[in-house]
């Protein structure tokens, strides 16, 4: 009888990772699923504990929580910290783990066009697939492009004034929904030969920002037109609106890179991997629009 490896999934109570354990859940056993959590005591744990998981602590912060945490570990889902400034010495604290605990690969959720990448964001992804590279341990890279839902947010307000401020010119965003991007984790993490594989994953088809400002308009009957600026006059119009230094910084310089082409991709790779279509950038938006109006 075949013997069931033991998947190990980082941030299982965040979007993205819990969005990974359902998928699992789809073709996985509960039993061999581990949640990698920071707080056991949380509902969100709870949860997890519920679903028949096991759930155990690994904060990025406390090396000594992992070294426990991947023991009998056959592969794991690096999820990339939402800690800016704070990733390197975070990831690089899992991966001395991973070595030390024996796992059989670690699948890393980096950023489209790593090694390229003129965003600044893009760094710390790098210094991470450096240290898996210098890591005894076989590993594969998980590029994710943009979230669809990344621009939901920045919506509510552009509708309340009818105009969302950018910097990105007619720069391309190849974005997907986030479940299909835990789809593709899920479907690395459970199983196959993809240990040394990149795979740059994006959606099918791409927009430009006064693309989307165009959708939201039809989705919502009101309105509303894209500003384009500078990536300067936008850092200090969004820190002008009370965004914190660092997002301002992070919002500027995004719209900057995707001017440059830095979110752009249309190689396919996740639709092939998760074995459909990505999900329409139009169907995420409008979606969001008209919860919005009911709401």
């Amino acid at each position: 009888m075949a013997v069931t490896q033991r998947l190990f999934v980082t941030g299982a109570t965040g979007q993205l990772g819990g969005q990974v354990v359902d998928t699992l859940l789809e073709t996985v056993p509960a039993s061999a699923i581990v949640a990698g959590v920071r707080d056991p005591a949380t509902d969100a744990a709870t949860a997890l504990r519920d679903k028949g998981l096991e759930v155990r602590i690994a904060d990025y912060t406390r090396p000594e929580t992992l070294a426990s945490a991947f023991f009998g570990v056959d592969r794991l889902l690096l999820i990339s910290s939402s800690e800016n400034g704070r990733r390197k010495a975070q990831h690089r604290n899992v991966i001395s783990a991973a070595e030390d605990a024996g796992v059989g690969l670690i699948a890393y959720t980096s950023i489209l066009h790593a090694d390229t990448s003129p965003l600044f964001l893009a760094d710390e992804h790098r210094d991470t697939e450096a240290a898996l590279a210098e890591a005894g341990v076989p590993f594969v890279l998980l590029r994710n492009g943009w979230y669809t839902e990344v621009y939901t947010w920045r919506l509510p307000l552009a509708l309340k004034h009818g105009v969302l401020m950018g910097a990105a010119g007619d720069g391309r965003i190849s974005s997907a929904a986030r479940a299909d991007y835990a789809r593709a984790a899920a479907t690395v993490l459970a199983g196959g030969d993809h240990a040394g594989r990149i795979y740059e994953l994006a959606g099918d088809a791409s927009f430009t920002l006064a693309e989307l400002v165009a959708l939201v308009a039809g989705a919502s009957g009101k309105a509303i037109a894209y500003q384009n600026m500078t990536p300067e006059e936008f850092r200090s119009v969004a820190m002008q609106a009370g965004a914190p230094e660092m997002l301002a910084r992070i919002l500027s310089d995004t719209d900057a890179g995707v001017a440059k082409g830095a979110l752009f991709d249309n190689g396919g790779a996740l639709a092939r991997l998760i074995e459909r279509p990505t999900t329409p950038f139009q169907t995420t938006i409008s979606g969001f629009v008209r919860s919005q109006q009911s709401a």
